[in-house]
This record gives C-alpha cells, sequence and structure tokens, in this order.
C-alpha cells in the first residue's frame, strides 16, 4: 500500500513536468530586414520602407511610421501588410529629399506579443 502511494506521489511530480515540454513555442515578431536597409546610405529617395518580421503580424495592432530629422512625420499614412506576406510592413512615403529618416515600428505577432525598435537611413551622395 506504501509502495502504491510513493509511486502515485512520484507519477504526479513526474507529470506536469513532462506537459510543460508539450506546449507550443511562442515567439515574438523581430524585424529581419528592412529596406531601405538599417543604417544604409541611399543615392535614390525610396517610394516606400518595408520591414521584413520573424513572425506573422497582426495588422490591426501592428505600426509602422517614418520621421525626418526633427521627428515630422513624413510617411504617407498607408501602413499595411504586403499582399503575399504577413510578415511584411509596408508603408509609403511622400517625396523625401537628402537627410536622415527614422523609422519606428510596433509589431504584434498574431500570437499577441509585443516587440518594438527604430532604426535610420540616409538619403546622400
Amino acid at each position: 500500500m506504501r509502495r502504491q502511494f510513493l509511486r502515485a506521489g512520484l507519477a504526479l511530480l513526474i507529470a506536469p513536468a513532462g506537459f510543460a515540454f508539450v506546449t507550443p513555442a511562442r515567439a515574438h515578431a523581430y524585424l529581419r530586414r528592412a529596406e531601405p536597409a538599417v543604417g544604409s546610405t541611399v543615392r535614390t529617395p525610396p517610394t516606400q520602407v518595408v520591414c521584413d518580421f520573424t513572425e506573422e503580424l497582426e495588422p490591426s495592432f501592428s505600426k509602422l511610421e517614418v520621421q525626418d530629422a526633427v521627428g515630422k512625420r513624413i510617411d504617407a499614412g498607408d501602413m499595411h501588410l504586403a499582399p503575399n506576406d504577413a510578415k511584411q510592413m509596408v508603408i509609403g512615403l511622400t517625396k523625401l529629399g537628402p537627410g536622415t529618416y527614422t523609422v519606428i515600428w510596433h509589431a504584434v505577432s498574431v500570437d499577441t506579443h509585443r516587440t518594438e525598435g527604430r532604426f535610420s537611413f540616409t538619403i546622400g551622395p
């Protein structure tokens, strides 16, 4: 009787540990690459910014904006996910001149994890 009780107790201790490995992995959406590239200098002003993330995004809660050197928003305000890739945020740009621009992103993956960041690119020679 005592031996059965010990086995049952041991099974209760081991069982939860086994279930810990069965739960699905949850990931965060991190910036994988961008166009224009992070920290790059481009000669031709881009017409849009494309940010590629590691996970699919929830468009209702994700945000992308572009600011000039004084913090004025200069994007077209049309952030959307790429038509065939739920991991890419795209935003159009107004006509840009030489200077440094900052891209600010807030990404919410479909599993509801939130990440955010910023990077800059420069238009110049």
